[in-house]
């Protein structure tokens, strides 16, 4: 008999306010709100920011993968200095310049198999959110006018700034302002919460008005404004479960978003801080100077697989900085053509089942034993703050065990079993090779096929049906029989 699976491992994440790895608790089980830090919508999105939304990625599915029920929030940051900054430049109006750079982002999620998000706040449709935050922070006395005619809040007035940053602010000199979106590390000083408008905001239509005076809100602003507003309305609630992004936000930016949203709610902004590290391009920080400078659509146009960008990157933590280089990424498309035909190979076997537990081979093990020790290792490497090397070490593990047992008896029963387990863990990795766009040749022997196996199944012919199936599957095509008819794909 093949043993139950053991109680799976409980999830702990690695929590940057405590700097401990800590059990995970939502606030209310099993919904999980997760809020991450979008693009910045001046420019094409490069893979240092991937590599984040790529972590986020990880987490969002490993989190449904458990059972939870995840809400997912994405901004995009579509008026900020540089976005302001990028549309004066091109002589356009916001709106004209951010435009295809949110397709951009869209298209390019989708190349690198990103979940979406549930919600896509825009900062620029959120104005009125703003606007009421920043109101509330001028009636609780936590935000002041300044002379130039914009909104500070007032961190003297927020004893515990500096908690997540672990900055020491005691050298704090009261009254000292700072209007830049983006400003020195370690320079704690008032920052803006709503800027008043300058020529340039009017001149590409980056200005609203406000009862505090005509202008634009702050960068940090904007994600305290866009995720509050999204739970409150849709659960009723003031505080985030999950609040992601990278480790370069921690300061000012995630910083500065605790303090507007604490010192408005007067409830903690967020239970759990995650922050994935930076992405090196061959041992260096990527630079257009060092010539190293690379988008998610520069691997799009060089015919590079999705999936070997993502398990490439899933062989490192992602609290720890990674090395983009061209031997990797051959090792990681290598990993990824071993996975293919690994899932092709089981795909491939007659399902034999009998229902019974097969019988142990001369080695002692099953397709059955090498699966649920795979199922549990698996687990429990993401359930430790997703340790997504050790779930990749386990998974080849798993490909090198079943591939030996195959190897001398090709017949084995319950690769389904295996193949189950295998797809189980794709829900989360998902690094399967591309499908491959079929040939006119192979279109017309599929719908050949599938005109038969239709036939039969009218017919109750079940036996021709199966057998069609399998010869279908045989060469790589795989069905799927929906309420619209039958649809495939080469895998």
């Amino acid at each position: 008999m093949v043993p139950p699976l053991p109680p799976p491992s409980p999830l702990q994440l690695y929590n940057t306010m405590t700097r401990r790895v800590e059990p995970f608790t939502p606030l209310h089980s099993p919904r999980v709100t997760v809020y991450t830090c979008g693009p910045t919508v001046w420019n094409y999105a490069h893979i240092g920011n991937f590599r984040t939304f790529l972590f986020e990625d990880l987490l969002r599915r490993f989190l449904e993968f458990a059972g939870y029920e995840v809400f997912h929030i994405m901004n995009l940051t579509d008026v900020d200095d540089r976005t302001i900054k990028a549309a004066a430049a091109a002589g356009k109006s916001l709106g004209e310049h951010t435009a295809p750079f949110v397709t951009a982002f869209f298209e390019d999620r989708d190349y690198l198999r990103i979940k979406p998000a549930h919600v896509y706040p825009r900062a620029t449709q959120t104005v009125p959110a703003m606007v009421q935050l920043v109101e509330r922070l001028l009636e609780r006395g936590v935000a002041y006018a300044g002379e130039d005619g914009s909104v500070y809040f007032a961190i003297a007035k927020f004893p515990t700034y500096g908690r997540l940053s672990q900055l020491d602010t005691r050298e704090l000199k009261t009254g000292a302002r700072v209007a830049s979106d983006e400003y020195a590390k370690d320079d704690p000083r008032d920052f803006a919460l709503w800027k008043q408008a300058s020529p340039v905001d009017a001149a590409v239509g980056a200005v609203w008005d406000a009862p505090f005076g005509r202008g634009r809100p702050g960068w940090h602003l904007e994600c305290s404004a866009m995720s509050l507003s999204e739970i409150r309305r849709r659960f009723k609630v003031e505080t985030l479960d999950i609040h992601a992004g990278g480790i370069d936000l921690v300061f000012p930016h995630h910083e500065d978003e605790i303090a507007q949203s604490e010192a408005a709610t007067g409830q903690p902004f967020v239970r759990y801080w995650l922050h994935g590290e930076f992405l090196n391009v061959r041992g260096t920080k990527m630079s257009k100077r060092f010539g190293n400078f690379l988008t998610a659509r520069d691997l799009r146009e060089q015919g590079v697989d999705a999936a070997a960008v993502r398990l490439l990157f899933w062989q490192t933590h992602y609290r720890q900085s990674l090395d983009f280089n061209d031997a990797a990424l051959e090792g990681a498309r290598e990993g990824v053509r071993r996975l293919g035909e690994f899932r092709e190979r089981l795909a491939q076997i007659p399902e034999t089942d009998s229902g019974a537990a097969p019988a142990a081979p001369a080695g002692g093990e099953t397709l059955d034993t090498h699966a649920l020790r795979f199922e549990q290792d698996f687990r429990a490497a993401l359930s430790d703050d997703l340790n997504a090397p050790r779930a990749v070490a386990a998974l080849f593990g798993f490909v090198r065990a079943v591939n030996r047992e195959l190897d001398q008896a090709p017949t084995t029963p319950n690769a389904r079993r295996a193949l189950g387990a295998l797809e189980g863990a794709m829900a989360v990795l998902d690094v399967l090779p591309s499908a491959k766009p079929p040939g006119a040749e192979l279109t017309a022997w599929v719908e050949e096929q599938l005109a038969g196996r239709e036939k039969a199944r009218k017919a109750k012919d079940f036996r021709e049906a199966d057998r069609i199936r399998a010869a279908l599957r045989a060469r790589g095509v795989e069905l799927d029989d929906t309420p619209a008819g039958t649809k495939w794909r080469v895998v």
